[in-house]
């Protein structure tokens, strides 16, 4: 039998498949790992590792043994597993992923399943393995992409969350508005709460019906949560029917992380509903000491200022435009990489107005668009345009430009170029 790690890894090349049949074999031949603590499924297309990584952390503070799952990983396979704030170690993922391989092999052998399972699908059941192993109480999941059919969806959450819904992975999920919202909402169970963050009014709709055809309690942040900034600095006050929390600082930079703070503070005043003990001063934590790296990160190298963020569709360029527009950098170089099938025209759109030049490279990932045809879409926004294969090539391009640099697209990029940086 190969090596656990190379069997997740020759999964690659099967790529998406969604449906919940084979995640579904696969935890019931572990005998069901994922019954064994209570999860919290978060979805949305921008937000939900940031809302996820709150809401943790909050619980963890409250004394919970705690753990999440997210994806994908930045440099480390092992990023995606954390139990009680540590990654997983190598030797519990190999030990948990050649329990799932022998499940998956037994389950082939006796056509119990036809196909071999997705790279997902057996990282999303080795979680639960790894989970069940460390006896956890608690278990926040990030939805992989979409919801309805995706791998995490197979759990009987205590509490689910709809971070945003916008235009992404329209391939798998639909080209409207409605249908993105309708695939995300799959998450929705049958009596368990809803907490729904700023979305469009056809999202909303589509939410609501769900909501109301399986008996679900839509929560929406505006009405539960109050976010009041501070006159004297970037803090905020955070009121809801539950708490008062005075003059926070969000660990996580950026104006948009105030949404993902409202949506993780009614996560968890719906968990304290359910009789799960979570002091103010726990979800403060949550708030102040969440660690997301690549998310607005800032680094200086030979003194020029450079930010990561792993924005990699339209409206998370938005987000990171609206962030540089509020720290006041304009002419700054873009280091730029995406995927084939990401809206790179509408991502340029979004950050081109504050840039002096684009050095496009090419991810190192399989689906990464070439930086060459990169740098054609990209020529339509900046005067200043280069095309680099190598990232860290593109990287000593870039700062040898002499002005602050932001990289974006794609998490692909983001995670090397971080370990450079590191």
């Amino acid at each position: 039998m190969p090596d656990s790690i190379d069997f997740l890894y020759s999964l690659e090349r099967l790529g998406m498949k969604f449906g919940l049949e084979n995640i579904a074999a696969v935890s019931g031949e572990l005998g069901h790992p994922e019954r064994t603590f209570k999860s919290i499924v978060v979805a949305g297309t921008n937000g939900k590792g940031s809302v996820t990584v709150m809401t943790e952390t909050a619980l963890r503070a409250a004394g919970l043994r705690t753990a999440r799952y997210t994806s994908p990983h930045l440099v480390r396979l092992e990023e995606r597993f954390v139990i009680d704030g540590d990654e997983v170690t190598a030797d519990e993922l190999r030990n948990a992923l050649e329990a799932v391989q022998a499940a998956v092999t037994s389950l082939i052998q006796r056509g119990a399943m036809e196909a071999l399972p997705t790279f997902f699908e057996v990282a999303t059941a080795a979680a639960f393995e790894l989970f069940r192993r460390a006896a956890v109480e608690i278990a926040v999941l990030e939805v992989g992409l979409g919801g309805r059919l995706d791998a995490t969806n197979v759990v009987a959450p205590v509490a689910t969350a709809i971070t945003s819904i916008d235009f992404d992975h329209q391939a798998q999920l639909g080209n409207t508005i409605e249908s993105i919202a309708s695939e995300k909402a799959g998450i929705v169970k049958r009596g368990v709460p809803l907490v729904c963050g700023p979305v469009p009014e056809a999202a909303e709709r589509v939410i609501r019906e769900i909501c109301e055809a399986r008996q679900s309690t839509l929560i929406h942040v505006r009405d539960v949560v109050s976010i009041v900034p501070c006159a004297q600095d970037d803090a905020i006050d955070v009121r809801t029917s539950q708490r008062l929390l005075e003059h926070v600082t969000l660990a996580l930079p950026g104006r948009h992380q105030r949404d993902n703070a409202s949506v993780a503070v009614a996560l968890l005043d719906e968990l304290t509903r359910q009789d799960v003990a979570i002091p103010d001063r726990a979800v403060r934590e949550g708030l102040e000491n969440a660690h997301w790296p690549a998310r607005l990160e800032r680094f200086v190298v030979h003194g020029i200022d450079v930010l990561l963020d792993a924005a990699h569709n339209p409206a998370g360029a938005r987000a990171l435009a609206s962030h540089l527009e509020e720290i006041g950098w304009s002419r700054v170089t873009l280091l730029f990489g995406a995927m084939h099938d990401k809206d790179v025209s509408g991502m340029l759109e979004a950050v081109g107005p504050r840039c002096e030049a684009i050095v496009c490279t090419t991810a190192p990932n399989a689906r990464a668009l070439p930086a060459e045809d990169l740098a054609q879409v990209a020529r339509r926004f900046a005067s200043i345009v280069e095309a680099i294969d190598d990232p860290a090539a593109a990287l000593n391009a870039a700062l040898a430009r002499q002005r602050p640099i932001v990289a974006a697209g794609s998490i692909f990029l983001i995670g090397p170029l971080r370990d450079i940086l590191r």
